[in-house]
């Protein structure tokens, strides 16, 4: 597939040079360590959202859907790219109407994505939940409850949802093992709510405990307000379904990240798995 040593093409892919780790780009973090193995960290951070799944699902049951058949686990010939997808629905009207629980790098060299994400049906207008954890070698942790209000305007809605998790947000914001990641994506940044975590950090034991129970603690809070939360008026689900929809298909599709998955997989192949991932064949089956 690369027609220069993986080393040379990864600091190809480096298009911008920046002084601050807190704007770095992934491109710029792969160039300067290329082959890192991440085999250890992969299993530990996939264990933890695997464990944050089944967690969600005792409570929002889900089922497979179909267009992610074939996609538990896939690989490209030469095994430099591999990843799994598993997509699944659960009632669109009561419930997560769409989980992804997905990776996609390569464990030896430096690169992994990992992510569960959760889509709730418009019964309740709790946030979305987001969970991701990376590799650039150096961890990468992304979490995110996406708002289906207008928070500026709605603010009994933005303390109901995020004020509860001000102050886990500026305990580890404060944390200085971690450092602030800014996407260079400006609809990645415009998609952050006020209790977003996007860091980079080091990899060591002690980052990874932390960032277990952090994932733990926001799983938990998460799962108490659907538990707790008030049906949206009938009237409204319409028009909050349609919003939901938008957003996650922006999210997906608007991804800087998937810039990079096209120099390994092409963009034909990129645009299929995010087709799955985004669920546009379940969203069309709703209509």
């Amino acid at each position: 597939m690369f027609s220069l040593p993986r080393r040379s093409y990864i600091a190809t892919l480096c298009t911008v040079s920046t002084s601050s780790s807190q704007t770095k780009t992934i491109h710029e973090y792969l160039a300067e360590n290329p082959d890192v193995d991440n085999s250890e960290l992969w299993a530990q951070f996939w264990e933890i959202l695997s464990d944050a799944k089944e967690r969600i699902i005792r409570e929002l049951p889900v089922q497979p859907h179909p267009s992610s058949e074939g996609l538990e686990y896939w690989a490209t010939e030469d095994k430099s790219y591999e990843g799994s997808m598993s997509t699944f629905v659960g009632d669109p009207d009561n419930g997560a109407e769409w989980l992804v629980h997905s990776w996609i790098g390569n464990r030896t060299n430096s690169i992994l994505d990992m992510n569960l994400q959760v889509w709730l049906g418009p019964h309740i207008d709790v946030p979305h939940l987001i969970l991701v954890f990376g590799t650039i070698p150096q961890i990468f942790f992304y979490s995110e409850l996406v708002p289906r209000r207008d928070l500026m305007t709605e603010v009994d809605y933005l303390e109901k949802y995020y004020e509860p998790l001000n102050e886990d947000f500026l305990e580890l914001r404060g944390d200085d093992r971690f450092t602030w990641s800014v996407s260079h994506g400006s609809y990645m940044r415009a998609f952050l709510s006020p209790v977003a975590h996007s860091y980079t950090a080091d990899r060591s034991e002690d980052v990874v405990n932390t960032l277990r129970e952090v994932v733990n603690a926001r799983v938990d809070k998460w799962l108490e307000a659907v538990r707790n939360a008030q049906p949206t008026p009938v009237e409204e689900r319409a028009a909050l379904r349609e919003r939901d929809h938008k957003v996650r298909t922006y999210g997906y599709t608007l991804d800087p990240m998937n810039e990079l998955s096209k120099k390994f997989l092409g963009a034909e192949r990129v645009e299929e798995l995010v087709a799955v991932r985004a669920g546009f064949k379940q969203m069309e089956e709703l209509g």
